[in-house]
């Protein structure tokens, strides 16, 4: 497979740097020697057919595939100058650093309120102060104070899809993440709940970095300042947004993008 563009590979201010990472699912490889670096406070996009490694690969960054016995884990990837899969990394711990926003909400069935404090409540806290002032922030920062202010301690299973989903991104920036992952996270919303949390994406990127998988193109093209295009386990091209929707250097990036291919 061709070679990705060495420049973007190594970015200067990386938060997460992933050195040939190799991926296996009993015998069959999933991810194959992928090595890249994600800046801070950007958005990155991942785009690639079904099946090409997206999901699993940010899976990686704060562990998620552990939770599958079969999978081993071969190479490094370092966050904040950590290789997570040191033995003396606290997984817990790395998944507070680490939020993630899957691609169907999954709010617990409690309270908006219990919903965003529930990392708070794991880790101890219990100032009635502090966690007010969290719901607070938390729910204004991903743009859903105003709709649900009066009624943060009804059932979160009452709200809309795009709330149930601007909830969870709540939730997870709650405990206060260095890095956000987001798998698909429009996927299963209408177009009105998809702008919003693009809107919502852009705005966070000034205090998180972001990764996203995302199959629509449109998408990638509106909301990342990197794209990454993986095709069977192995990063093909990564670069400025912009250059890859352009004027990409790999012909298999240019077929996909253009609907040719995938």
């Amino acid at each position: 497979m061709p070679q990705t563009n060495p420049a973007i590979r190594q970015i200067s201010d990386a938060i997460v740097e992933v050195n040939n990472l190799n991926l296996f699912y009993g015998d069959k490889q999933a991810l194959s020697n992928i090595s890249m670096s994600f800046p801070r406070n950007k958005v990155t996009a991942l785009i690639g057919p079904s099946g090409c490694g997206k999901s699993t690969l940010i899976r990686c960054f704060n562990r998620m595939n552990d939770l599958i016995e079969t999978i081993s884990i071969k190479g490094e990837i370092i966050i904040d100058g950590q290789n997570i899969y040191d033995t003396k990394m606290d997984a817990i711990e790395l998944r507070r650093r680490v939020g993630m926003v899957f691609q169907k909400w999954n709010p617990f069935p409690k309270s908006i309120y219990e919903n965003v404090i529930y990392g708070l409540r794991i880790a101890g806290v219990n100032n009635k102060k502090i966690l007010d002032e969290t719901v607070e922030k938390s729910l204004k920062r991903a743009a859903i104070w105003d709709e649900v202010k009066d009624r943060l301690h009804d059932s979160a299973m009452g709200l809309s899809g795009g709330q149930m989903q601007r909830l969870c991104i709540a939730r997870a920036i709650a405990v206060e993440p260095e890095v956000i992952l987001m798998d698909e996270p429009c996927s299963a919303l209408d177009p009105r709940s998809t702008a919003k949390i693009e809107e919502l994406i852009r705005e966070l990127q000034g205090d998180y970095t972001i990764i996203i998988v995302t199959h629509n193109m449109q998408q990638a093209a509106r909301v990342s300042d990197f794209t990454a295009y993986l095709y069977l386990g192995e990063l093909i091209e990564y670069d400025l947004t912009k250059k890859v929707f352009t004027t990409p250097t790999q012909k298999e990036t240019e077929d996909y993008i253009t609907g040719r291919f995938g």
